[in-house]
């Protein structure tokens, strides 16, 4: 699918798009589960704080670098200029929904209660723009920017990563395709691959980003 675009490289998008279906998946199942109190696995585990966190980096890095040049570069062209509308008013939906998330498992009288209704107004939200991005959107970036300009965006998304950049990869790749992995480590510098199989994707592995701190630690 990342193939399909002219211009721009989509590949790192639908990577992420894809790690973040992943883990409404996984957030999902724990939610439903009946043998645990989910609040316990979501506040103590770290795969909330980095679903968290790489979520708000990327719609952050977006709402910056990428819906403001293509509104100005597609001034006069409602149908468009909607669209971008759109894209930001569900970008809108997705923070208060986790700050929601975030007081529900907070609250130890009626969070229970709430929290199975707000993952899954997360779960269709965010899975619905995803979506809706791909199938309408980023066509219309790849149309819009320059090369110049989905450089910036990346480089947005990559220093708001920052040091982090040795979970955030282990984690962007976590299940991927064999293909999907070798297709983006082969576009990183050798002392950047070398690192990410060599320290970074042993050292992921080893968090158990979905098992709870308290749990995890006696192991």
């Amino acid at each position: 699918m990342s193939n399909d675009f002219k211009n721009l490289d989509m590949t790192m998008m639908f990577a992420i798009h894809d790690a973040l279906r992943r883990e409404l998946e996984r957030i999902a199942r724990i939610t439903s589960r009946v043998d645990e109190d989910p609040r316990h696995v979501l506040s103590t585990a770290l795969g909330w704080e980095l679903f968290k966190k790489f979520l708000t980096i990327h719609h952050t890095s977006e709402d910056l670098t990428v819906w403001p040049v293509m509104q100005e570069a597609l001034a006069g062209r409602p149908a468009e200029l909607e669209l971008l509308d759109a894209m930001e008013a569900e970008h809108a939906i997705i923070e208060p929904l986790l700050a929601d998330i975030d007081a529900a498992l907070a609250d130890r009288d009626s969070g229970q209660e709430r929290l199975g209704g707000l993952v899954d107004a997360l779960y269709t939200g965010l899975n619905h723009h995803l979506a809706h991005e791909e199938s309408d959107a980023l066509a219309l970036m790849d149309l819009t920017l320059s090369q110049e300009q989905w450089a910036e965006f990346s480089n947005e998304q990559r220093g708001r990563v920052g040091a982090d950049s040795v979970r955030y990869l282990p984690w962007l790749l976590d299940d991927a395709a064999a293909e999907r992995s070798a297709d983006i480590l082969g576009k990183m510098p050798e002392p950047l691959r070398n690192a990410y199989e060599n320290e970074w994707r042993v050292a992921y592995e080893g968090l158990d980003i979905w098992v709870p701190k308290d749990l995890s630690a006696a192991r």
